[in-house]
């Protein structure tokens, strides 16, 4: 079923709930009204105006369909990066618990975000309308599968941004996303400041790292916040199967 034919199905359920729990709140009611035909095409006409203003029916890069808007009803959000100052707008659900998770580890072990009221450390979501060229890594920002740290400091075709210890614990990183997350930095257009997911929708790989992702909160020492050695071998050798 296509995303605009689950939307009108849903509005149509929604309707006929509405109408059904408004008239079961009534003690003579025995049964809920048939559905007017008026009211399902106002319901209709909602769901396609909600269409209209948040759907492109167009993918970025990586697959996930970009979105008009944010915070608007749609499936990208502006959420707070637990741990951190930090708000970014993002696809909500898998998405922002991986990604969010690539951002915690960089502000504990690369470099601290948003210190001091530190202009422009993050950026998440931008318009569809901004993106050059949908074919780059960078179009995924418009889908909400995409983040950029330092944006002013890492710019799009510059490499060497980082130090080589930094640059270990960046891999770390990734490798904690089992290949679900993609740096910048390794495409042959370089951004050293982008990340990405570099998954299709519906692949089960990023639900079950992002279900793994969770379940280290509850555990004491695990995931972001301990700072492990990037440098032991075992952990080399694990990031390295993800480059």
């Amino acid at each position: 079923m296509s995303r605009r034919n689950a939307l009108i199905t849903a509005a149509g359920v929604a309707a006929v709930g509405i109408t059904s729990s408004t008239l079961l709140a009534t003690p003579a009611a025995a049964a809920p009204r048939p559905l007017r035909n008026d009211e399902l095409k106002a319901a209709l006409r909602r769901v396609e105006a909600r269409r209209r203003r948040i759907l492109t029916d167009r993918a970025s890069t990586n697959g996930w369909e970009m979105e008009k808007t944010t915070d608007d009803e749609g499936d990208i959000a502006t959420r707070h990066v637990e741990g951190t100052p930090l708000s970014v707008p993002v696809r909500t659900g898998d998405v922002e618990s991986v990604l969010a998770h690539v951002i915690r580890r960089f502000h504990y072990e690369v470099e601290a975000l948003g210190l001091r009221d530190e202009p422009n450390p993050l950026v998440g979501w931008a318009a569809p309308s901004s993106i050059r060229d949908s074919r780059l890594p960078e179009s995924n920002r418009a889908s909400g599968t995409a983040v950029v740290v330092r944006p002013d400091s890492y710019p799009p075709g510059v490499r060497g941004g980082f130090t080589s210890r930094q640059e270990l614990t960046i891999r770390d990183i990734l490798a904690d996303a089992e290949g679900v997350v993609r740096w910048g930095g390794d495409d042959r257009h370089p951004y050293e400041g982008l990340f990405y997911l570099n998954v299709p929708p519906g692949d089960a790989r990023l639900a079950r790292v992002a279900a793994r992702i969770r379940a280290w909160r509850e555990v004491p020492g695990a995931g972001a916040g301990l700072v492990p050695d990037v440098t032991a071998p075992s952990r080399r050798r694990r990031a390295s199967q993800f480059r």
